[in-house]
């Protein structure tokens, strides 16, 4: 509980000033598109910011430092899926440069890049290098940075590609994911493609690792178990929540959601509980453990407190996965209940 009250009394208001920020900068984009799309990704997708700076309470983390870094990555991240789904472009080789800009933001060394080349609206003020800089320049310091670079950039990349064959045209998007994800899932035992594929979508990883970046006595197998942890199954978890609140209105409007491709609701509801043993399976036998606990049970508390979770179709299975989580994920579904009611969440 005291994780909880320090997150949404002090985290939260950090959260908001970086964003207010934000909003600010993306007013200098030239093209009204890219301003357009900035400044809602901003407005309508604060939810995922808030989410991700669970992290800036990390045991040992610079908090200030961390939350740049995380809106920052979280910002970008938003932004570009707003260029990808609501512009009415299907280029692959623009997605993929666009998202060149997140690889950069993890890589301290790496140099300037013309994001926008492929795609057909550019001038937006200098806002994407803006953001790209500002997580970059947080990465400086960090004591173990070295160790988790190469993860942090499996992560960016997987996202990358992922976000960009998703968002191709209706009639070959799905072809190009599930190639693209059969290529990869030898070494993931037990998932589907559209799991691997819901498990790319997530920046849980690249966050909890720069977390461990802040300890000087990190070592490899950390790092490592860490990963274990997070790829596929706290980040597939995640998504696969973050789907499932869309499936009726992604249905409705024709979009690919990953949770569609299960055979009901049924199945649907088993495999995410499946996806909530192992995760807590690995994040049990991981440092901070409670810490990795509480994420758990606010991904299931964040996202089925939704509105949208508590439709119909919905209702009985979302219910079903915070029962079956323990009296904790059911406390943290009221106080989010109660945040949402507040219009803080």
């Amino acid at each position: 509980m005291k994780l909880i009250s320090k997150y949404v009394r002090d985290i939260f208001p950090q959260v908001d000033e970086e964003l207010c920020r934000w909003k600010k900068a993306c007013a200098d984009a030239g093209d009204q598109m890219l301003l357009n799309q900035a400044a809602a990704s901003i407005r309508d997708k604060k939810f995922h910011c808030q989410g991700g700076s669970i992290y800036a309470l990390y045991p040992g983390i610079d908090t200030k430092k961390a939350i740049k870094f995380i809106v920052s990555i979280q910002t970008i991240s938003d932004y570009l899926d707003n260029l990808c789904d609501r512009a009415g472009v299907y280029d692959e080789e623009a997605f993929l440069t666009l998202h060149l800009s997140l690889s950069d933001a993890v890589t301290p060394d790496s140099p300037a890049c013309d994001y926008y080349k492929h795609y057909p609206y550019k001038n937006d003020g200098g806002y994407l290098t803006k953001l790209v800089m500002q997580a970059k320049s947080q990465l400086s310091g960090l004591p173990s940075y070295h160790l988790v670079k190469d993860k942090i950039r499996d992560y960016a990349r997987r996202y990358s590609e992922m976000q960009s064959f998703k968002h191709l045209s209706s009639s070959v998007r799905e072809k190009r994911l599930r190639e693209w994800a059969e290529a990869n899932l030898s070494e993931y035992r037990g998932i589907s493609y559209w799991e691997y594929s819901a498990a790319a979508g997530s920046t849980l990883g690249i966050f909890i690792l720069y977390a461990l970046a802040f300890d000087p006595s990190l070592s490899p197998l950390e790092v490592s178990s860490v990963d274990s942890a997070y790829f596929p199954w706290v980040s597939g978890l995640h998504i696969l929540l973050d789907y499932y609140i869309d499936l009726k209105e992604d249905i409705q409007e024709g979009e690919l959601n990953f949770t569609s491709y299960y055979r009901d609701l049924t199945h649907c509801r088993d495999r995410m509980q499946y996806f909530i043993r192992k995760s807590t399976e690995h994040c049990s036998r991981l440092c901070y453990s409670e810490f990795h606990m509480t994420v758990i049970k606010g991904l299931l508390s964040m996202y089925l407190s939704d509105p949208k979770a508590s439709e119909k179709m919905q209702r009985r299975p979302a219910r079903g996965l915070i029962t079956q989580s323990g009296v904790k994920a059911g406390f943290y579904y009221n106080i989010c209940r109660l945040l949402r009611a507040a219009s803080i969440l």
